[in-house]
């Protein structure tokens, strides 16, 4: 498929709930086209129903899996011949402590070879097409990578995102590559099920897409570097 110039092509991984499908009907909203990646094929094609096979493409993709991001970024050129933006977003969090409960060393595993190693893989493996059309990278933190206040691993791996953010940016200066970490609170998504949401003030999904399609709104020269957005009431 060709499109023009003005037809930007976002990818988002993490795509068929909360954050990243809230961000990819805000996308389509506003004008993008949307590679739509995330493990359930059926909620995935429920999207792409949804926003319209002319203006988005669903990709069944595990992030933690190489080869199959490989695959995921290889079908978005071969549709739309270009990536403009991508939202590493796709992350979850299993609540083992490091001394209460049972402990399940996989969950463990596993959240890292998501929340981190999937979303470096996801950098090396579009940033190469980022700095051909001088595009965006933008990464899901979390404001538990700036102030850790829960007993378990994922704040550690929220931490390591935030450096990620960082060393990126430091090596695409120059380029013409924007670098964006979005940080947010508690947010009312199904990242919730299964774990023991605090009785706090909440975000909605659509609150967070606004800040991404914010930071992709801006001109070329302007560098939304971070967004830290919370709940008002959130104490921390």
């Amino acid at each position: 498929m060709t499109i023009s110039d003005n037809d930007k092509v976002l990818l988002i991984t993490g795509a068929s709930t909360g954050i990243g499908r809230a961000t990819a009907v805000q996308a389509v909203e506003a004008g993008w086209r949307v590679v739509l990646a995330a493990r359930s094929a059926e909620k995935l094609a429920a999207l792409e129903a949804e926003l319209g096979a002319d203006r988005a493409m669903a990709v069944v993709c595990d992030v933690s899996d190489w080869g199959q991001q490989e695959a995921m970024v290889r079908k978005a050129i071969e549709r739309f011949g270009r990536l403009d933006a991508v939202f590493a977003n796709a992350g979850f969090s299993k609540g083992s402590s490091f001394i209460d409960g049972e402990h399940r060393p996989e969950e463990w595993r596993d959240m890292v070879m998501t929340n981190l190693f999937g979303a470096a893989a996801t950098a090396r493996l579009t940033l190469p097409e980022l700095v051909k059309t001088k595009g965006h990278f933008i990464v899901t933190g979390s404001v538990l990578g700036r102030v850790t206040s829960i007993r378990n691993l994922y704040a550690a791996t929220k931490w390591a995102v935030t450096g990620m953010a960082q060393a990126i940016r430091n090596e695409v200066a120059g380029m013409g590559v924007r670098v964006t970490l979005v940080e947010p609170g508690i947010v009312d998504t199904p990242f919730w099920d299964g774990l023991q949401k605090p009785a706090a003030p909440e975000l909605h999904s659509e609150d967070v897409a606004r800040a991404v399609l914010f930071a992709l709104s801006q001109p070329p020269h302007v560098d939304v570097s971070e967004i830290i957005i919370r709940p008002t009431g959130q104490a921390h």
